[in-house]
């Protein structure tokens, strides 16, 4: 059974209820993790909390060489984290390692955040009056962490934080937990005390038990819309702070003018990598004209190449994290069929190369969906692109505004004043154009607009550092050595 990760040794736990771990490709159980209780939530908490001081008081210079340290050892065993992410999620490999790639981004930025704890300096504001500020650490933080990427979205948030001198409990997916306590023996190797990074398994218990402890200062969320309202109210309600990330439901327009081979490469990278279980896949092309018409057998071609199956076997696409997830995005399907689009290639009954009780689902075309669609409105979080046709720019951009949405979204064209229209105008909080998955490098901000991001914090850059630490602002007065008398009122500009 995989335990929690506390006080820098793997513990069972005190609650006794357990939950199995799949592989997915193969469709058996490999494993039970543990699950929390209350009294396991407690027991995280005070650890982190008894941690804490200490780290917050370590020079910022001792801190980064740990954050040097814990970069090269990851560096070094990645392939390690790759074949576990692979093993339980089913993304293929090489998507495994992507994802440990751009979360290294944020591990690379954190080494270097003594550039960001700085105050700022204001001096003689007053009559021998000085006011600086400092940044100052929170104390314990957690990050409730989604099974699509079980590395990449905790390392969104870590980094930072511990680099900033908090201490941090990490509540991973119980869909895919072994990569966070790989992490956690990977940071005590690299000298991390014990405490300050804490593994807490677990579902809406551990959650709850995190949302509402009074020792845990903020929570940082990556998941599905509904669950991120929740995350933010009740979190809120408990005076944390929250960054909440919720879902999306990503646009790629494409004008008549785009070159078609680029768009079709996207679209399947974009559409259909790590099996469409990620926030910022694209799911809708909104297609200009009769652009589609050339553009379909382009993405069809390109579709009927991908290799389905185990991750481990050098194929394009693995499986879907559960049977039960599987079996609802195959019901889009059957939703396209019964609204009166046209399903361009099913992905259901797929060949693949892969043990027959794997949880399969091929890549999935669909045309001509209507908008008034679940399969246009909702996040599928699937194998499943669909292709919507509109008559001009205006109306694409139209379609995209008025969704629930607003994560990522992207314009294929070759004319600059149409791009430069459109990312002026459009409503989503990250826009790319003729790039498809426009994720932005760990020295900007991760998050979208409206139903996709809940709060005023996005992760990582910039407004990740605000968002881990608080700053103390400090006026000073020091007498003048020519000072003769006391002075009871306020100071003055004089």
């Amino acid at each position: 059974m995989l335990g929690h990760w506390i006080s820098g040794a793997e513990a069972a736990g005190i609650g006794s209820r357990t939950a199995p771990v799949y592989d997915p490709a193969l469709g058996v159980v490999t494993k039970q993790v543990a699950l929390a209780s209350q009294d396991d939530v407690d027991a995280a908490v005070a650890s982190a909390k008894a941690a804490f001081p200490a780290w917050a008081e370590t020079p910022l210079a001792r801190r980064t060489a740990i954050l040097f340290r814990f970069r090269e050892l990851l560096n070094e065993r990645k392939g390690e984290l790759a074949e576990i992410i692979t093993a339980e999620h089913g993304k293929v490999l090489d998507d495994a390692l992507g994802e440990i790639a751009r979360g290294q981004e944020v591990v690379e930025f954190a080494c270097g955040l003594g550039q960001h704890l700085k105050g700022d300096h204001s001096s003689q504001v007053s009559t021998g009056v000085d006011v600086h500020s400092v940044p100052s650490p929170l104390g314990v933080v957690g990050i409730i962490s989604p099974f699509n990427f079980p590395a990449m979205v905790p390392m969104w948030f870590f980094p930072i934080a511990i680099a900033a001198g908090n201490a941090v409990i990490l509540k991973p997916s119980e869909k895919d937990p072994s990569a966070a306590n790989w992490l956690a023996a990977l940071w005590q190797e690299a000298g991390l005390p014990d405490g300050i990074f804490t593994v807490l398994h677990g579902d809406k218990v551990a959650v709850d038990g995190l949302l509402t402890h009074p020792d845990v200062e903020a929570i940082s969320f990556v998941g599905s819309t509904p669950i991120a309202k929740y995350v933010y109210e009740t979190g809120t309600a408990h005076g944390k702070r929250v960054q909440a990330l919720g879902g999306a439901k990503n646009h790629m327009l494409v004008l008549p003018d785009a070159d078609l081979d680029l768009v079709a490469d996207s679209a399947i990278n974009a559409g259909f990598g790590s099996a469409g279980e990620r926030c910022m896949a694209i799911s809708v092309i909104v297609a200009v004209g009769d652009v589609a018409d050339s553009l379909l057998p382009k993405i069809t071609e390109r579709m009927a190449g991908l290799r389905v199956g185990d991750g481990r076997r050098g194929c394009d696409m693995g499986p879907l994290v559960t049977q039960q997830h599987r079996d609802k995005v195959a019901g889009y399907i059957d939703t396209a069929i019964a609204d009166g689009a046209s399903v361009v290639v099913d992905g259901r009954g797929i060949e693949v190369d892969g043990a027959a009780d794997g949880f399969w689902l091929g890549p999935t075309l669909i045309d001509r969906v209507p908008t008034t669609s679940a399969v246009y409105r909702e996040e599928i979080f699937g194998p499943v692109l669909s292709i919507v046709r509109v008559d001009t720019f205006d109306d694409g951009v139209e379609l995209i505004n008025t969704g629930a949405f607003g994560n990522g979204t992207a314009i294929f064209t070759n004319d600059g004043g149409a791009a430069r229209r459109f990312q002026r105008d459009i409503q989503v909080g990250m826009v790319g154009v003729n790039v498809p998955i426009p994720v932005p490098v760990a020295t900007f901000s991760f998050g979208g607009w409206k139903a996709s991001l809940f709060g005023d914090s996005r992760a990582h850059g910039a407004e990740g550092v605000r968002f881990f630490t608080r700053l103390k602002v400090i006026t000073t007065r020091w007498l003048d050595p020519s000072h003769g008398g006391i002075n009871l009122g306020f100071p003055t500009t004089d």
